[in-house]
């Protein structure tokens, strides 16, 4: 089992700090793009874990009941990143997306690594694909199809704004 590390962001100055009342509005905003674009997923991919919580808003929020999610790891602390982003299992079932239209949804993308290698992987096995964030970064390397606001800073999402509950503490 990977373990999950709490990204403590409470010595930063410069951040963009999200509510549940914003994420929530980010959702329809987002949502709102979506429809407005004509696009019209049939599968959305939340890219686990930080687009978990984003992919459930905007399944609801465009009507879309089929999900599921693919595992990445890259982030393990503030400003720390694994060298590469790297797939964890379990792996989505790429067989199911062949020919589908997908939409990627992601917390962030930042470097844009992440998305990149979700992006191609989807397309390598036949799948068109658009991608949602609630945040970019200018320096990301794959512009999202869909972004609900851009900052340089580093992103306080509530779901991670407190360190995992534990036993001891």
């Amino acid at each position: 089992m990977t373990t999950a590390y709490h990204a403590d962001s409470s010595d930063l100055d410069d951040k963009e700090v999200l509510t549940w009342d914003r994420f929530g509005d980010a959702c329809r905003d987002l949502a709102r793009s979506v429809v407005e674009s004509g696009f019209e997923p049939e599968i959305l991919i939340a890219v686990a874990r930080g687009g978990l919580l984003p992919g459930g808003g905007l399944s609801y929020a465009l009507g879309v009941k089929l999900t599921d999610a693919i595992n990445v790891e890259f982030y393990t602390d503030v400003h720390e990143t694994l060298p590469d982003p790297v797939l964890l299992a379990p792996l989505l079932d790429t067989e199911s997306i062949r020919g589908r239209r997908l939409l990627v949804v992601d917390d962030v993308a930042d470097s844009g690594r992440t998305l990149a290698l979700v992006l191609d992987l989807l397309r390598e096995h036949g799948a068109e694909c658009r991608s949602a964030v609630l945040y970019a970064k200018p320096k990301s390397q794959v512009r999202p199809d869909f972004v609900w606001k851009e900052t340089d800073q580093w992103i306080v999402f509530p779901w991670s704004a407190e360190p995992p509950v534990s036993m001891l503490g």
